[in-house]
């Protein structure tokens, strides 16, 4: 089964370079995709110099969901896992989320950062994911247990199927929504997590897009 990396990045020159060589180094099958979302420091210079990886570029900064959009168009894998580039996920845990593909009847695994270890959240960190899940699962009808994760590996013709249109963080709401709303399966396994006390974080601004977001998905 071949997996495809899509790793979304903005100004992570001190690094993207580790993370890359951390994927590079999991021995499954597969592809690696970084998009570069019109960085103002040297990330892109700093890919450009990467050997085995496919480098695609924004020309303006237009947000982490656009930049997964991006790479989602040109994944070939059977999967494909969205992979941030601020070292907080493991790419050690790659092997262990897909073990649950083997049942055909899978079609997403999401890495579950509260069934896991690691560094704890921010407690507003902590309470807005709470929050954030539980209102998905509210809406939809969901039983997951981290709707944030950036571990989210969905079979490649269902994830580019889903017609996803988000531009920033309201991507991750966006694709749980529109899975269970086909009553799609969705698996979870336990994952790694080191949260960073600095550098960006999705803020209260954000929250509340994910909430209207998720709204307005139920709406429709």
């Amino acid at each position: 089964m071949k997996l495809s990396v899509v790793i979304p990045v903005y100004n992570e020159e001190t690094s993207v370079t580790e993370l890359v060589e951390r994927v590079k180094a999991v021995p499954v099958d597969k592809e690696i995709i970084t998009v570069d979302d019109r960085s103002r420091d040297n990330t892109l210079a700093v890919l450009n110099r990467i050997s085995g990886i496919r480098v695609l570029a924004h020309p303006v900064n237009r947000g982490k969901g656009s930049a997964v959009r991006t790479g989602l168009a040109h994944a070939t894998g059977d999967v494909v896992v969205i992979q941030d580039a601020d070292l907080e996920y493991s790419p050690n845990d790659y092997p262990s989320l897909l073990r649950p593909f083997r049942d055909p009847r899978v079609d997403a695994v999401y890495g579950s950062r509260f069934r896991g270890t690691g560094n704890s959240f921010l407690l507003h960190s902590k309470l807005a994911n709470y929050f954030l899940t539980f209102l998905t699962n509210a809406l939809f009808g969901g039983r997951i247990t981290d709707m944030e994760t950036c571990y989210k590996l969905i079979r490649r013709p269902l994830f580019q199927g889903l017609g996803l249109t988000a531009d920033r963080f309201e991507i991750e709401p966006e694709i749980t929504a529109k899975l269970l709303r086909r009553h799609c399966r969705i698996a979870e396994v336990p994952i790694q997590y080191n949260a960073r006390r600095a550098g960006k974080k999705i803020g209260p601004r954000d929250g509340v897009a994910a909430c209207v977001a998720l709204l307005r998905w139920y709406v429709r």
